[in-house]
């Protein structure tokens, strides 16, 4: 994602855990993932990742608990029900199926789901939504869609979410890095 789509989700995210407090409950199950093998064969980079509960603990097992990093990621990755990941990079301009999009948007107009963030700039033909589901006052979904001329990244993380350790899982299992330039990334928020 393009440094300024980074920086609004950045500063955004941490409303989040001011919402989570108010929303009300929704269901904990993974969003059905359209077919993106279109975008697949046009994408210069894929990444594709679905891990379920059983298979968190065992991605779990790799990791370093001497390692902070690490034993932070396995702590957070405890309350998981799911990781998904669907993320491409092209070389070229590209236009994106609007209706596999759509329909993901619409899963998340059930109750319980609220969009957090939706970034639009048109000049730049970027578009960011940051969705989640609370229940019961804690975090059990999170939703990004990030779109870009030259990338397409959905990531919906299914489970107990803490929005504060999120960053943590930056750079694991398929969840991008956000690499923002020192003093731009607030303290302690994703």
């Amino acid at each position: 994602m393009s440094s300024p789509v980074r920086k609004w989700i950045l500063i955004l995210t941490p409303l989040a855990a001011l919402i989570a407090r108010v929303a009300t409950a929704a269901p904990a199950a993974p969003l059905k993932l359209p077919d993106f093998d279109t975008l697949a064969a046009k994408a210069s980079e894929s990444v594709n990742v679905s891990l379920d509960a059983g298979l968190l603990g065992i991605a779990g097992a790799f990791l370093d608990p001497n390692d902070p990093e690490d034993a932070g990621a396995k702590q957070l990755i405890a309350g998981l029900k799911g990781i998904y990941v669907r993320s491409y990079t092209f070389d070229r301009d590209i236009t994106y199926p609007a209706a596999a999009v759509d329909m993901m948007r619409k899963q998340l107009e059930v109750p319980g789901w609220q969009r957090l963030v939706g970034v639009r700039k048109d000049k730049e033909h970027t578009t960011v939504d940051i969705y989640i589901s609370v229940e019961q006052g804690k975090t059990n979904g999170l939703v990004i869609i990030a779109a870009e001329p030259r990338e397409f990244t959905v990531v919906n993380i299914v489970g107990n979410v803490d929005l504060e350790k999120l960053r943590r899982l930056e750079g694991k299992f398929g969840i991008p890095k956000v690499p923002v330039p020192e003093g731009e990334r607030p303290s302690g928020h994703l």
